[in-house]
């Protein structure tokens, strides 16, 4: 591994596998982070994502890189309906304005529906001492003060050990957050870590869904440079073979086409028709005009990864419809 030679090191991306995973896994995420309001919803009720009335009220919210902005329905266990406003801030750097804007997109859910969401944060960046936690305006008397909870990621780094064993999958998820933060300029070791938390999915008791889905999400957050990338793949591999029943590669040539994802969209199309040619026919590759409108290389590579895990051709078309 020391003859390697380095390449540049790829931009990490953390709004986009963090906005997936929260899909994902609602419930583990309010559970993991804020059990207070975890305890009060009625998890068997379900939620539902509300994100269009977000960006309605706030389009802001639908653009730029840096934030996510999640909005979703719950039930309370007294049968009320309830609106959880989410916030996920994964920039590395403060951002002066943040709480004014939780109070902002609160504010003006509460005075079109007549209801007050209870806003949450997760902070990502990389600075300990950041935590904004409320917004306060006024003078003369005249105040207004919102406050809001918040999980500074940072804090978390103390349960190392915790979070390489707890089921909830968003303790996978963070620690990957965090490692990839730690392990900036340090390819060797950020390729070892990886290698560690995918390992980690086949101990934690998770079912082949959860798996594969944690592995998507792992792999979007700790990007690596292709020489390192081929590496930790070629090691997944291996460990794959340890299975009596593989988790990750149901279908042979997707070890080939992930790693051919850093490269130009052309092979990534290529990749793509292959995947849903095999699982689907004709009905499946009738989709690809839709492929074709996506550009961003990540996007592309979460839509592979997708396509591994999707139960039906049902829900392709739907993961299709939402990159509108």
């Amino acid at each position: 591994m020391d003859a390697i030679v380095e390449e540049p090191e790829p931009e990490c991306e953390f709004d986009g596998p963090w906005k997936e995973a929260i899909e994902w896994f609602f419930e583990p995420f309010v559970e993991f982070f804020f059990p207070q309001v975890y305890a009060n919803i009625d998890v068997e009720r379900g939620h539902e994502f509300l994100d269009k009335e977000l960006e309605r009220i706030a389009p802001d919210s639908a653009k730029g890189r840096g934030t996510v902005d999640k909005l979703a329905k719950v039930w309370m266990r007294d049968g009320q309906e309830q609106w959880l406003l989410i916030h996920v801030e994964v920039q590395s750097q403060e951002q002066s304005a943040f709480a004014e804007r939780m109070y902002t997109y609160n504010h003006r859910l509460c005075d079109k529906y007549g209801t007050m969401p209870v806003s949450l944060a997760i902070l990502g960046d990389d600075r300990l001492n950041w935590r904004p936690s409320e917004f306060v305006a006024g003078r003369w008397g005249c105040e207004v003060r919102f406050t809001f909870p918040t999980a500074k990621l940072l804090e978390y780094a103390s349960r190392e050990q915790e979070l390489t064993t707890d089921r909830n999958p968003f303790a996978a998820v963070t620690l990957a957050h965090l490692k990839t933060l730690e392990t900036r300029g340090d390819p060797s070791a950020r390729v070892q870590w990886k290698l560690a938390l995918v390992r980690s999915l086949y101990d934690r008791g998770f079912d082949k869904r959860r798996v594969r889905l944690l592995f998507n999400t792992i792999d979007w957050i700790m990007t690596l440079a292709p020489t390192r990338e081929t590496i930790f793949m070629n090691e997944v591999h291996d460990a794959e073979k340890k299975q009596a029943e593989p988790f990750l590669y149901p279908y042979q040539r997707v070890l080939v086409a992930q790693a051919t994802l850093k490269g130009r969209n052309e092979q990534a199309y290529e990749n793509i028709e292959s995947i849903l040619d095999f699982k689907y026919g004709e009905a499946g590759v009738a989709l690809m005009p839709r492929v074709l409108q996506i550009q961003d290389a990540a996007a592309l590579k979460s839509l592979l990864l997708f396509l591994v895990i999707a139960p039906d051709l049902t829900a392709v078309r739907e993961r299709l419809a939402t990159k509108e």
